[in-house]
């Protein structure tokens, strides 16, 4: 039976405050200006790292980070120095790890499929080493794939259709490299496992991370660029099986839920199954992973709350500024979201920002993974500006 969310109107957001403190970071001889909460500090790691995307912690503590330039980083605590992991190629986004019987699994998400192998600590991997499991959709647009364990044990793998209003959906009704746009579950129930849809609708849907307390998959994803600069908006999606979100058919414009007159083919389910949105972010912000912290991260401090990693927006909307309109882009930072009840998001604040100048628009850094790591804090790393690994910690 559903859950009960489902069955929701969830409400916008509304802005609520955060009583922050300016920090300095010097990076490579430069000094840059951060803006983070009271009560805790942030450190530059790493900048050795080309291209880094998600990340995760292996059980002795290792961080495994995808990227774009083929390569899977490893580092070890003190997490300052990246090595070279898994030489994979491709473009591998996203890792995860799974405990089983069999030892620690390391799950790696690639553009043209999902992958799988035993993890051994200190071990070089290539792709020779790796099983494909299932083959993915792969080709031109959006081409991050998401992989990530859920508190079920199970494997989910995230990914978008190709562009704004491609008529693409996971059904195997469309031909398999149509079957695209939302999250899919690996099902092992059988003799061989196959990836089965668990949600639908999804432009390109990036983060994916479970509420702690509810046990509910929650999501980010990209929306569509054109329409303009202001709607539709970015949303935060609460994820149950069988749930459609609509795209590209229906976007949510101004808070309804509208037909989509980009795309002429007709919608897979009615307008009267597309589920709301959880929580919105302003158009072309780029949200990217999602974190939810535990009861240990930050001594318990952001309970109930979602952190998401924005990216900043490509599209230039109009700024007015004598510089040029790249001071108008949307800007990277790292956002909390926090949930209200039965699931519901009520509220978003700034927790990380200032990686853009106001006046220019430059930007020093843009985050993309996010991660809890076994000391409570949080990291996150940049595929952009500076690129490498950064954390936010606790002040002592």
């Amino acid at each position: 039976m559903k859950h009960a969310l489902s069955r929701l109107i969830l409400s916008g957001l509304f802005l609520f405050p955060l009583t922050a403190s300016a920090a300095t970071l010097n990076i490579k001889g430069k000094t840059f200006a951060v803006n983070i909460p009271d009560g805790t500090s942030i450190e530059s790691l790493n900048t050795e790292m080309q291209g880094p995307r998600f990340m995760a912690f292996a059980q002795n503590g290792d961080l495994l980070v995808g990227s774009k330039s083929g390569i899977v980083y490893r580092l070890k605590a003190p997490y300052q120095k990246a090595e070279e992991a898994i030489r994979f190629g491709g473009y591998p986004h996203s890792v995860a790890f799974r405990q089983t019987e069999a030892g620690e699994e390391i799950w790696l998400a690639e553009t043209n499929g999902l992958y799988r192998a035993l993890y051994q600590a200190g071990r070089f991997y290539t792709k020779n080493d790796f099983t494909l499991v299932e083959a993915l959709p792969g080709g031109g647009g959006h081409n991050s794939r998401t992989v990530a364990v859920g508190p079920d044990n199970r494997v989910y793998v995230a990914y978008g259709i190709t562009g704004n209003c491609s008529d693409e959906y996971l059904s195997p009704d469309y031909p398999f490299n149509r079957r695209r746009g939302g999250i899919m579950v690996l099902d092992e129930s059988g003799a061989k496992p196959v990836l089965k849809p668990f949600a639908s609708g999804l432009r390109n849907p990036i983060g994916l991370d479970w509420d702690p307390a509810s046990g509910i998959l929650y999501a980010s994803n990209n929306g569509p660029d054109h329409q303009g600069f202001d709607e539709p908006k970015e949303v935060f999606v609460a994820v149950e099986d069988g749930d459609f979100f609509g795209m590209p058919w229906f976007q949510t414009v101004r808070g309804k839920i509208t037909r989509d007159s980009c795309i002429s083919s007709n919608p897979p389910r009615p307008i009267s199954e597309v589920k709301s949105p959880a929580a919105f972010l302003p158009a072309r912000s780029a949200p990217m992973a999602v974190a939810f912290p535990k009861a240990k991260d930050f001594n318990g401090r952001f309970a109930g709350q979602a952190f998401v990693a924005v990216h900043g927006s490509w599209g230039t909307p109009p700024s007015g500024s004598a510089i040029g309109d790249a001071a108008g882009r949307r800007e990277p930072r790292i956002v909390s979201i926090r949930l209200g009840a039965n699931a519901a998001a009520s509220a978003t604040e700034n927790l990380i920002h200032g990686f853009q100048d106001e006046r220019t628009g430059n930007r020093w850094a843009r985050p993309v993974g996010l991660a809890f790591g076994p000391d409570g804090a949080l990291y996150f790393t940049s595929d952009a500006g500076n690129q490498g690994l950064f954390r936010l910690k606790a002040a002592r």
